[in-house]
């Protein structure tokens, strides 16, 4: 069966997987003090240019957004994020049950415009009621965002900006995050992503793990994080499941390899869907790709090809999603051209 429904559902890479396996018998202390966690904090530092980088590991994306948002605002503050963003839409909640109320902004295909950005702490700041109201604390964004869609190098330098002028936290969802750092003309790295943000997570769940998250503070992690894991139920006795994962995924550049596979076979894909009449809900140059289809060819291909519904923009069309990870095959590409036709 083929799918593109989303980018993690096949288990692990190959890569990933073996180095399991090499080292599942190997007695190893818990809760990542292992080696290979050891091994792979030194790696990521390595790859983000931040030497004094302090790593954890969580398991999954909104595990992570809830904790790391909880652990860096104080318990007055919110948390400002896009109307289309994650934490917002597709998380029930979880950022907000620990307490990080979410303060939304306009999007502008799936990014927050520094601009509004500005313009919304400052008048919440100036505010006379502020002190009935929830303060901001912090700013978040995610890099691909929702959409598939980037920041410029210099978009994140203005966020980063306005955050340090008013004394707010920058976080960084990096949930697919591979695939942003391998699309074609994007000025992003690791490096600018570490000096700008106070805290950003590399995914590894959609990019080639079995599951797994790498939480990056660059500078100072909020005090007693580990601590403050286990208290939401998030620290694994066998933290070696992660370490593993991520020792292989930044060993030979394999973490950059799975995100140009995905991002090629998504170009491909885009191909594929002008070829056969179908139009893109907007440009994305990562692995997801919005096609727009009438009611009729969707409910028909929707029988036969797993893929994401997205929205209804009108009664006679619907925004689906595909989406490409590293076992996306030619295979697969040339069963949605025959599915097209």
């Amino acid at each position: 069966m083929i799918t593109f429904e989303n980018d993690y559902s096949c288990g692990a890479h190959p890569r990933v997987l073996a180095r399991l396996l090499e080292t599942n018998l190997e007695p190893q202390p818990g809760y990542g003090f292992d080696r290979f966690t050891l091994e792979a904090r030194e790696k990521i530092r390595r790859a983000c240019g931040s030497p004094g980088a302090e790593v954890y590991f969580l398991t999954g994306g909104t595990q992570t957004n809830a904790v790391v948002l909880a652990s860096i605002l104080r318990p007055w503050e919110g948390v400002i994020a896009a109307q289309t963003g994650h934490i917002h839409v597709h998380e029930a909640g979880a950022p907000e049950a620990l307490g990080a109320k979410i303060l939304a902004l306009p999007e502008h295909e799936g990014k927050i415009d520094p601009e509004e950005l500005r313009s919304l702490v400052a008048a919440l700041l100036a505010d006379e009621n502020l002190e009935h109201m929830v303060y901001p604390g912090a700013v978040y964004i995610s890099h691909p965002t929702e959409w598939g869609t980037l920041y410029t190098r210099q978009e994140l330098e203005t966020i980063a900006e306005i955050c340090r002028a008013n004394a707010l936290r920058l976080y960084l969802d990096g949930a697919r995050l591979a695939y942003g750092l391998m699309a074609r003309g994007t000025d992003v790295d690791l490096p600018l992503i570490a000096r700008l943000c106070d805290a950003f997570y590399i995914g590894g769940t959609k990019c080639g793990a079995l599951c797994g998250e790498a939480v990056v503070f660059p500078r100072n992690a909020p005090a007693h994080f580990i601590n403050f894991i286990k208290k939401h139920g998030a620290l694994m006795a066998k933290g070696r499941v992660c370490g593993v994962q991520f020792d292989a995924l930044f060993t030979d550049g394999l973490y950059y390899e799975i995100g140009r596979r995905g991002v090629e076979t998504a170009q491909r894909l885009k191909t594929i869907l002008a070829r056969h009449g179908v139009p893109c809900y907007m440009d994305t140059p990562t692995n997801q790709q919005f096609a727009i289809l009438e009611r009729p060819r969707y409910e028909a291909l929707r029988e036969k090809l797993p893929m994401g519904f997205w929205s209804n923009p009108d009664p006679a069309h619907t925004v689906v999603r595909f989406a490409t990870a590293w076992y996306t095959t030619d295979e697969y590409l040339e069963e949605l051209d025959r599915l097209l036709q």
